[in-house]
């Protein structure tokens, strides 16, 4: 299903005339990018305000209808207000469809409770990183990308480079090094000597020490 973004062109800039637009309900927004110039923009508040409360608004590309025309975008930024419920502001970036694109998308972990780590040895899931950096063209755009803990035993980790990444998708990290992204920790109650079998028996092959 495709994100919908309704824009206006916006006329009026500077700090005043933000200010009375966000009082209309209104965010002033810009869209840049593609070989094109910046333009200036508006969208409704309470509409944009609810798109954002959805995961996936964040990590995919949007449709966004200025004039009857539709751009395909990327939400690059946007700022709260620090403690109310309001959208200050926000930057969209055009897609050019035969360029690669760098984005942060979310990672779902599955298979927790069947995890021998988890199942046999008691231990707790530990997410080290929640969302990653990657490469790709804006047709290969995942949503999300998937952590399968199945085989995860206690006192071991899951890297980045064991992650199955959809096709023509990169992960940017790597470059940097190979960091955890999920392990499994024993609770402090459960003894060295006690852990360690359970542990070991449920060791898959080829798993990486935490």
């Amino acid at each position: 299903m495709t994100n919908e973004v309704i824009a206006t062109k916006r006329d009026l800039q500077g700090k005043g005339a933000s200010r009375r637009l966000r009082h209309a309900g209104r965010v002033p927004a810009v869209i840049y990018g593609g070989g094109k110039d910046a333009a200036a923009i508006e969208l409704d508040h309470n509409s944009f305000y609810h798109q954002l409360k959805h995961e996936s608004f964040h990590a995919s590309i949007l449709s966004l209808v200025l004039d009857g025309k539709k751009e395909q975008v990327l939400l690059r930024d946007f700022q709260m207000h620090p403690f109310r419920q309001l959208v200050l502001h926000a930057d969209f970036q055009r897609v050019a469809k035969d360029q690669k694109m760098h984005m942060r998308v979310p990672l779902h972990f599955t298979n927790a409770d069947i995890a021998p780590g988890v199942k046999i040895s008691g231990g707790n899931v530990s997410h080290i990183v929640t969302e990653v950096d990657i490469a790709c063209l804006p047709k290969d755009l995942p949503e999300f990308i998937e952590v399968d803990l199945t085989n995860l035993a206690a006192g071991h980790s899951i890297h980045m480079s064991e992650l199955k990444l959809p096709k023509g998708v990169e992960l940017t990290a790597l470059a940097k090094g190979d960091p955890a992204v999920a392990t499994i920790t024993v609770p402090r109650g459960m003894g060295a000597e006690e852990a360690a079998p359970a542990a070991e028996a449920a060791k898959p092959e080829g798993a990486k020490p935490a």
